[in-house]
């Protein structure tokens, strides 16, 4: 039910304004330049005027902070999003002297807080949330190709006294390490592949599979993970929300009905 309080209507209004929220991007965006900023010889030199900058963006956050808990109260916390600007506000506001200064370099996670403003960010980052059961089980079957492969590579190569060879696989760490490497196609080819081959001249018979295997399939099911998520949120949002009658409504829809059989009679 809406608030019959005026004051509280007009900090509702404000807090759902889509100017204000452009507002809380604008201030955000900003803030990620001065902490940019901060790294530079510019940033040294005017250190004093960029902590007073980000000292006044740090009030604008809490009295944002302060407003939406005004409004919505304990429903305020009912929202991982609201969690999440929270944490990121309180954490800013952590002393960063002595031995807490290391806290200093965490004020760049209020950039973070773009993906709780942003609607389209909010959406792929629940994306993701979403296509985690999914990802976790690719992950246990690309763990299970690596260990075979790993384990194989090992055997395969790693025997051979050759430097390279021990240095790539030498062990099943050192094989699954190189053996990733190839998957993500970085100087697999001169840097890796080829010299095995020359000692090896079959191993492609090895290398081909496994990079059509990790590379070209399994990682794509990631993407399409990811995708089918997105897809499946969006069907969500578009579904008209599921209204219920409270007691209250159903009281006044039978006072209306009475009301009308009377006038009839």
């Amino acid at each position: 039910m809406e608030s019959t309080n005026p004051f509280l209507s007009k900090l509702t209004t404000l807090v759902e304004n889509k100017l204000f929220n452009n507002f809380l991007v604008a201030v955000i965006l900003f803030n990620a330049v001065t902490l940019g900023l901060e790294t530079t010889q510019f940033g040294k030199q005017n250190a004093n005027i960029l902590h007073a900058l980000d000292f006044i963006i740090l009030i604008i956050f809490t009295i944002e902070l302060a407003l939406k808990l005004i409004v919505y109260r304990l429903r305020f916390f009912k929202s991982g999003w609201n969690w999440f600007d929270f944490l990121i506000v309180a954490i800013s506001w952590a002393p960063t002297s002595g031995a807490l200064s290391v806290l200093r370099a965490f004020r760049i996670l209020r950039v973070l807080r773009l993906f709780s403003v942003v609607p389209q960010m909010r959406r792929v980052i629940g994306a993701l949330g979403h296509s985690l059961p999914g990802m976790a089980s690719v992950i246990g079957v690309l763990g299970i190709i690596f260990y075979v492969y790993a384990v194989l590579a090992t055997k395969l190569f790693g025997q051979h006294p050759d430097m390279n060879m021990q240095e790539w696989f030498g062990s099943i760490g050192a094989s699954a390490y190189t053996l990733f490497q190839v998957m993500t196609l970085e100087s697999w080819s001169m840097g890796i592949v080829r010299p095995t081959m020359e000692l090896f001249p079959q191993s492609w018979l090895f290398f081909v599979p496994f990079i059509i295997i990790t590379s070209f399939a399994v990682l794509n099911l990631f993407i399409g993970i990811i995708v089918d998520a997105m897809q499946v949120m969006h069907e969500e949002e578009g579904k008209p929300e599921q209204t219920f009658a409270t007691k209250e409504d159903i009281l006044r829809l039978e006072a209306k009905i009475d009301a009308l059989i009377n006038n009839k009679q």
